[in-house]
């Protein structure tokens, strides 16, 4: 009975270590679908959970996958980065034996992208720095205006206009000098913006805050399709 105990036991832990290479070997897999289906710099870091990830494969849907991609990845400066959750991902066997995976079906989909302060900064133009200030953003600048260069300082509020992320200024003022009156909504204009947040496979935008090195964009989908647009 105890070699049959060992026996079972040793079973047990070669299964678990099939499985565990199969979900290795499954990530590399789909990190280099994605690096390639996308033109990315380099792989992303993929994690499919759920044990045992066999189970899964054989039934052709997956609890949860999670991707992981940098700025440097994305092409974007550092401090950007995105964070997708996959969840219900229905992927049959056969078809990616077959090799002919058209579009993946997800039951869900959550992510947070942070849009890093310098890209943003880049948006709006100049010398602009960008950084939070409790749920706000302190923006500086240094604009041409009548009567020559000028510093400028303001606080923003961040919000979100269906896809565009909205940096919107109420007042900016000069460093050290009190603007005309005439001169306050142009210099809060040159400050503003609006940034177009490309969503594909139905994503919907659900939220937007600052964060410690850039702004954090929520989006999430539901019955998502992958490869479909």
């Amino acid at each position: 009975m105890k070699v049959v105990a060992v026996l079972l036991a040793l079973l047990i832990a070669l299964g678990a270590l099939l499985d565990r290479v199969a979900v290795v070997v499954a990530e590399g897999q789909v990190a280099a679908q994605i690096a390639a289906q996308a033109g990315l710099v380099g792989e992303p870091a993929v994690e499919i959970r759920g044990f045992p990830f066999l189970t899964q494969a054989l039934g052709g849907r997956y609890d949860e996958v999670r991707i992981s991609l940098t700025g440097a990845q994305l092409g974007r400066p550092d401090g950007t980065r995105a964070d997708v959750v996959l969840r219900g991902v229905h992927l049959p066997m056969a078809a990616v034996l077959a090799g002919d995976v058209r579009e993946v079906p997800v039951e869900r989909i959550d992510g947070v992208a942070t849009l890093s302060y310098d890209l943003l900064a880049q948006e709006i133009g100049g010398d602009t720095t960008l950084e939070p200030e409790g749920d706000r953003l302190r923006i500086t600048r240094t604009v041409d205006l009548p009567g020559g260069a000028l510093p400028l300082t303001a606080v923003g509020t961040v919000g979100h206009d269906g896809e565009e992320l909205v940096i919107d200024v109420e007042r900016a003022g000069g460093v050290g000098v009190d603007l005309p009156g005439f001169l306050v909504g142009r210099a809060s204009d040159l400050l503003d913006l609006r940034y177009p947040v490309q969503l594909p496979f139905g994503l919907r935008l659900t939220g937007v805050a600052p964060a410690g090195d850039g702004i954090e964009v929520r989006v999430e989908a539901d019955d998502a399709v992958i490869g479909a647009e």
